[in-house]
């Protein structure tokens, strides 16, 4: 059993979240201005200038020291200008669909809550950038770090090569034959251990027999987990503890059985290797908690329907 950041992103510049969320008020706007045949206040393309200055932004970050802080609020003074004005402009376009006809209004009502939308979490990411820049907040509350998918989580894995993800933590147990018998999307992140015990349970629940072995990597462990699995009848549960002192501990983790649980573990991460690479977990195609939820799904049961083909082949 593993956690796994399912949909992980590279880091998002508020820069760059700037110009997603006023490429999509433009691109809208314009869609609303066409369907209604005009509007009073022609639509004003701004996104030329956004792009210049999401660009020079990029580029002053590779200036290191005070010149190079002191050039990049300035860049972010005039890119918080221009998004302000699309914002406004966006307002006054959801004022003129509000005063159509009943009809005209209906017609537009879906771009004009699209607009809506995401004039709320423009307005969102503008608070952000000036807490962070100007006031050298990182910690703002409400953090996004998508426009589009306003419920994506920073994940910090602590691993050099990459430290921080994004997306959403997605729990994968697999049983024999590497079938996964049950999977989780979680909306917040929960601690590893409170995994640990409900994750069994559900194993129960699903075959009628609880397992002889339950291995896991460390962040999983926990005395009370460790106490309940044996009072449950598991048999060997593999889940090491990294920082104890106790010498009788060492030599329990250095037993056979412990080392094998460990290896079997160790093709678990395997398997989410697999999902990422064969089936696409590794970012996800439809929108929403939901959507994570149905795509997560789709690529285990098309994991599953492969394994049982080669198990029932062989």
């Amino acid at each position: 059993m593993a956690p796994s950041p399912a949909a992980a992103n590279n880091y998002p510049t508020d820069s760059s979240l700037l110009g997603d969320g006023t490429r999509v008020l433009t691109r809208v706007m314009k869609k609303v201005e066409q369907a209604a045949g005009g509007l009073v206040g022609k639509v004003r393309d701004r996104l030329r200038t956004v792009r210049k200055k999401v660009v020079a932004i990029a580029i002053a970050a590779r200036q290191k020291g005070a010149a190079g802080e002191e050039k990049r609020r300035y860049i972010y003074k005039g890119l918080l200008s221009v998004t302000r004005k699309i914002v406004n402009q966006a307002k006054r376009v959801m004022k003129e669909v509000d005063q159509l006809g009943r009809r005209k209004k209906k017609q537009l009502s879906g771009f004009r809550e699209q607009l809506a939308t995401m004039v709320d979490r423009v307005n969102q990411v503008v608070k952000q950038t000036r807490a962070r820049v100007f006031d050298g907040n990182t910690k703002f509350e409400e953090k996004l770090v998508s426009v589009f998918e306003p419920q994506t989580e920073i994940i910090r894995k602590g691993k050099a090569s990459k430290p921080t993800e994004f997306g959403k933590l997605v729990k994968v147990q697999e049983a024999e034959n590497q079938i996964i018998t049950h999977f989780e999307v979680y909306d917040e992140r929960p601690s590893d251990s409170a995994l640990l015990v409900d994750s069994v349970e559900m194993h129960q629940q699903q075959t009628g027999s609880v397992p002889p072995i339950v291995a896991a990597d460390a962040g999983f462990y926990s005395q009370a987990n460790e106490r309940r699995l044996e009072e449950m009848g598991v048999k060997n549960v593999s889940i090491p503890n990294r920082s104890t002192r106790s010498e009788q501990r060492r030599k329990h983790q250095k037993k056979r059985s412990f080392k094998e649980g460990q290896r079997w573990r160790t093709g678990c991460e395997g398997r989410i290797s697999v999902l990422k690479r064969r089936h696409g977990l590794n970012r996800c195609r439809y929108r929403g908690q939901n959507g994570m939820r149905r795509w997560v799904g789709i690529e285990v049961i098309a994991d599953n329907l492969i394994n049982m083909g080669l198990c029932l082949a062989k």
